[in-house]
């Protein structure tokens, strides 16, 4: 362990942007010595950082592990993490190479490919909705057919569900086959989509970010997710209570310690996402990373406890901080484009009057961009949000409404 100063020396790949970003690195900073390595010269970031390096936008894992040495040889780090999915597998094969805390380059390959996942939990009996890999609009019908409707077609290695939907009949199965399965990935030259057919898992879906240190899973962060435009699931917001009992439910927990046991998971943060059954607990996703649309952020306001800095902790090898120090309630709104393509004239939330529950109120988009609809682009369509903090959760989904009804945005085509 590092002892300038006495703060860790840690090293974050890429940082983000600064609305969504900027709350958990403040406190990593304030606990941790941080080098950043961005694509771009940092701005916002300068203050909390002890120094940064620039990267390519590829991302190859060889230019990684070569800008890693060169930082390690100055100084040796304490560790390296990384909150962006699509870097996870590069940033795990670094930290194995270099012998620092990380998921394991094949764990972390099991959470970016959803068919990896789906095998592992598989093999080791993790209960699951039914799924198969398929190849052809044919075989996604058969496959259909012996699950039975409805399903659920995804991507197996996109993030932001980047077309998920669910599909209720063979027609809908041919519209959408074609869809999911000619996604691009620009970032991703020559890249060609692996497509599922899940079995559609009914019940209230929620999601569970934990601090898994030496394989053994600690939950931090409970939040209840809604999702919108049917049948897609852009998630639309997010709701974390810190009296809720699920949290501390021996089923679930358990559930989370075999998933993660399935897939060999060494240290980091996750974000599990979980549907419940009527046949209990299945699950959804393992995701080699923390929860993105300000879950953190709500789960901090609610509980106390701080997802960033217990990834931080954890990518050092440290163990992790996850006793709550309130029970409140706290939630987060994700608001979208209305249409593809739209431009945006004026966008602003309109404050007079609001609720003492609303927490902030943040526009993500500017005058003269555009915006694609939610089912072309789930993540980039995203416009403004808003979050709420209350002892209730009815106090929170009442403060957001309002909140909704304070945003005013003009679009032009």
């Amino acid at each position: 362990m590092s002892t300038l100063d006495g703060r860790p020396y840690l090293l974050l790949v890429r940082t983000g942007q600064r609305e969504l970003r900027e709350y958990l690195l403040r406190p990593i900073a304030e606990r941790f010595r941080v080098h950043a390595l961005t694509v771009q010269e940092p701005t916002w970031e300068l203050p909390y950082l002890t120094g940064h390096s620039r990267l390519r936008e590829s991302l190859d894992r060889e230019d990684l592990l070569a800008e890693v040495r060169r930082i390690n040889d100055v100084e040796p780090l304490d560790g390296i993490m990384c909150w962006q999915e699509t870097h996870m597998p590069q940033v795990a094969y670094v930290a194995d190479v270099l012998g620092l805390p990380g998921a394991g380059l094949d764990a972390a390959r099991r959470c970016r490919d959803k068919r990896l996942t789906r095998e592992a939990l598989s093999m080791s009996g993790v209960p699951q909705p039914r799924w198969a890999r398929v190849g052809s609009v044919e075989e996604a019908l058969e496959w259909a057919d012996r699950i039975g409707y409805p399903v659920v077609v995804k991507p197996s290695d996109l993030a932001a569900s980047f077309g998920v939907v669910r599909v209720d009949g063979p027609d809908e199965m041919r519209a959408h086959y074609a869809a999911t399965s000619s996604i691009p990935a620009p970032s991703m030259p020559g890249y060609r989509v692996t497509v599922l057919v899940e079995e559609y898992a009914d019940g209230e879906e929620i999601s569970v970010d934990s601090a898994v240190h030496a394989g053994t899973v600690h939950p931090l962060c409970l939040a209840h997710k809604t999702t919108g435009f049917d049948p897609y699931f852009i998630e639309t917001g997010h709701l974390v209570d810190g009296g809720d009992p699920l949290r501390d439910d021996p089923a679930l927990r358990t559930l989370l310690q075999q998933a993660h046991d399935a897939i060999d998971f060494g240290f980091g943060v996750t974000h599990t996402e979980i549907r419940l059954t009527a046949d209990g607990p299945r699950i959804i996703e393992i995701n080699g990373r923390m929860g993105g649309d300000m879950i953190p952020y709500v789960g901090l306001r609610a509980t106390g406890v701080d997802v960033g800095v217990n990834a931080a902790r954890v990518a050092c090898g440290l163990e992790p901080e996850f006793a709550p120090a309130r029970r409140l309630a706290a939630a987060v709104r994700l608001f979208n484009a209305t249409e593809h393509n739209g431009l945006i004239a004026s966008i602003e939330f309109e404050d007079d009057g609001l609720p003492e529950a609303v927490d902030e109120m943040v526009v993500l988009a500017q005058p003269g961009f555009r915006r694609p609809a939610p089912i072309r682009d789930p993540l980039n369509s995203r416009i403004a949000y808003a979050t709420a903090v209350a002892p209730t959760q009815a106090e929170c989904v009442d403060a957001l409404d309002a909140a909704a009804k304070a945003l005013r945005v003009v679009t032009r085509a």
